[in-house]
């Protein structure tokens, strides 16, 4: 009993450790993308026609600290999964090691190649549709505050949502999910993937089609991935086998 609770105790000392330099690496990141903030304002909002506007000092500072914590998650995704995979790398098995940490990486490419999506298409997109909505019987003008929750709405979903690929391969490789039973849910996943772009994006179904169809092929690359994964998890856990004479999850390093 008390070599449980002192095993607990190590996990949760270890666990702290984790999150505390997952912390300093936001930190850091947000630092730094607070001593560029101005840079990176200037760049969002090159193609706009007039200048934004705030309607109180803190809408300054709110705009200050939303556009340094977007770098700081950027930055703190790959310190995270690394973080995550040395959490979790004693209980998995000498092949499951070597082919999550390769995730690592393609967690942070996709979050970006995700943030881009989201930014150069879904956000010109919607913004253009809200505007014309408008017409000429308003005055379009942008609060700084209003302009950034509005990007960030429309582009960080999508940095989520493109690492849904890596998650699934992840998972496959630790033998929680396999492709057959992605396979059986396809219909439920389609159902759920079409509410998500529903509900961030504008009412009307071009807009709906532009943001679904890029959700559903996702899944579908999920799908063919899990079955990469799965087949040669298959294949190697059968060497092992053959060449040690036990089950793979019984070999140590």
């Amino acid at each position: 009993m008390e070599d449980k609770e002192l095993n607990i105790i190590d996990h949760l000392d270890e666990l702290r450790t984790r999150l505390i330099i997952t912390l300093a690496a936001f930190i850091i990141f947000f630092i730094v993308g607070f001593m560029f903030v101005e840079d990176i304002y200037n760049w969002f909002v090159r193609d706009l026609d007039v200048k934004l506007i705030v309607l109180g000092p803190s809408d300054i500072l709110w705009v200050y600290f939303m556009l340094a914590a977007v770098i700081g998650v950027a930055g703190t995704i790959p310190v995270l999964a690394t973080q995550v995979w040395l959490f979790i790398k004693p209980a998995l098995k000498p092949i499951e090691r070597k082919i999550s940490l390769s995730y690592v990486p393609a967690l942070f490419i996709l979050f970006i190649v995700g943030l881009c999506f989201g930014y150069f298409v879904i956000f010109p997109t919607v913004m253009g549709f809200l505007i014309e909505l408008g017409g000429e019987m308003m005055v379009t003008n942008f609060t700084a505050e209003k302009y950034f929750r509005f990007i960030f709405n429309t582009t960080i979903p999508f940095g989520v949502l493109f690492e849904l690929p890596v998650v699934m391969m992840f998972l496959t490789s630790l033998g929680i999910i396999n492709p057959y039973v992605l396979t059986k849910i396809r219909k439920y996943a389609y159902f759920v993937l079409i509410i998500i772009a529903i509900f961030i994006s504008p009412p009307d179904f071009m807009s709906d089609f532009l943001v679904a169809v890029p959700l559903i092929f996702l899944y579908e690359i999920s799908v063919s991935l899990s079955k990469i994964v799965y087949k040669r998890k298959m294949k190697k856990q059968k060497e092992w086998e053959e060449q040690y004479g036990v089950e793979a999850d019984t070999v140590e390093e």
